[in-house]
């Protein structure tokens, strides 16, 4: 392989560690989750859980396996999101999202949690909501 083609390679691989770090991070968020406590489920440090979530070390296919188990979802998850070339696509998740997600996730109230998911399609179908 050429040396433009290795270093080219190697940037679709940092970017994609950094995508399934990202994912690893708001899955932990909306499960509300700490760095610590995920850590620890998965028999690391916390430095090295914040490694996988930044993207700096790559996690390993058997670490991502038992990650998925501990955070209930299929190992395609994290990397859904990314497109052909490495890149995150446009339907990328952003921060708010997660922030809601984790806030829904604490109400304990069931009415209330129907009556919010209510209030959100609603919303998300453009019609006014009545006072």
């Amino acid at each position: 392989m050429s040396e433009i083609g290795t270093k080219r390679s190697s940037n679709r691989a940092r970017i994609v560690d950094r995508h399934v770090g990202a994912m690893i991070r708001e899955r932990r968020i909306v499960l509300g989750l700490t760095q610590q406590q995920l850590a620890d489920m998965i028999g690391v440090t916390y430095q090295q859980a914040h490694k996988y979530e930044r993207g700096i070390n790559r996690v390993s296919a058997g670490r991502l396996f038992e990650i998925s188990q501990v955070l209930g979802v299929p190992v395609s998850y994290f990397f859904d999101g990314i497109d052909e070339e490495g890149g995150r696509s446009a339907g990328g998740r952003d921060r708010m999202s997660l922030e809601l997600a984790r806030n829904f996730a604490q109400i304990e109230d069931q009415k209330q949690k129907e009556a919010l998911s209510h209030l959100a399609r609603v919303l998300a179908n453009g019609h006014a909501v009545a006072a």
